[in-house]
């Protein structure tokens, strides 16, 4: 192995049993960190266990945990490694996944870690203006409501402050809620309310669009988001496109890789 080729990055991701979401979403955003960094060997780890036992089982396809990628690395000769979650925050995936990454910290020469989606004011600014030129929210009758996953960790945070800096940023039609946690449906369902708009689009805050996007938000059942909101008079348009999707939010994991530290 040649000296460059002893450096590696290493992508984390939740995981996804969706093979359409995943070509679109994790594939394209550890492609694009694989383009931005050619002398850097590119390794793929999921922490989601019950994704890759169902991969396993379904597919015979076997992809490593995050302990299983840094002995591989290790084994492979890497030297320097950086370790870049695609996660949207820094919540328990990403502190379990630093906590695995430390415990082989010592094969290494060095281990540096890039930041999650969001996780500083800049990444909060940039991702409203990603969003906003992709979906186009320009339109005053028109609301757009973001489903992100939350959290019982502190860190869900975010997704509020997220939803206050959308409508200090001049977007008043955007709105945040969670499937999991606070703001929740109660939340999105009072500030539709309020603003009034005659039509809803529900667009998935996730990395991939899969089974929370497919089931929880645009799925058939009455307790989806769409038919929830539907119920309530508007019209609705689901929008099942992943945040991995958007090249905007890739680039922006690649600056975070840049950043590593």
């Amino acid at each position: 192995m040649n000296s460059l080729a002893k450096k590696a990055i290493l992508v984390v991701s939740f995981g996804t049993s969706h093979e359409d979401t995943r070509k679109v979403t994790i594939d394209a955003i550890e492609e694009a960190i694989g383009a931005a960094f050619p002398d850097h060997r590119i390794y793929r780890a999921w922490t989601s266990k019950m994704i890759l036992a169902k991969i396993e089982k379904r597919d015979h396809i076997h992809y490593d945990n995050v302990k299983e990628a840094m002995d591989h690395m290790a084994q492979d000769g890497i030297t320097d490694v950086i370790v870049q979650p695609t996660h949207v925050m820094n919540g328990v995936e990403n502190d379990l996944m630093k906590a695995d990454v430390l415990a082989y910290a010592d094969r290494f020469q060095s281990v540096k870690f890039g930041d999650p989606l969001l996780t500083t004011e800049e990444d909060n600014e940039y991702v409203v203006k990603a969003i906003t030129d992709a979906l186009l929210v320009k339109d005053e009758e028109t609301a757009l409501v973001l489903m992100g996953h939350g959290t019982e960790h502190y860190a869900n945070t975010v997704y509020a402050a997220l939803d206050y800096r959308f409508k200090d940023m001049g977007y008043e039609n955007v709105i945040v809620g969670t499937v999991e946690a606070y703001p929740g449906m109660e939340q999105v369902l009072k500030k539709l309310e309020k603003s009034a708009p005659k039509k809803v689009m529900i667009a998935p805050f996730m990395i991939v669009a899969g089974d929370h996007a497919k089931n929880d938000m645009a799925g058939e059942e009455e307790d989806s988001w769409k038919n929830i909101i539907g119920a309530k008079g508007y019209q609705v348009e689901t929008v099942l496109k992943g945040l991995g999707e958007y090249k905007s939010i890739r680039n922006l994991f690649v600056e975070h890789v840049k950043k590593a530290k």
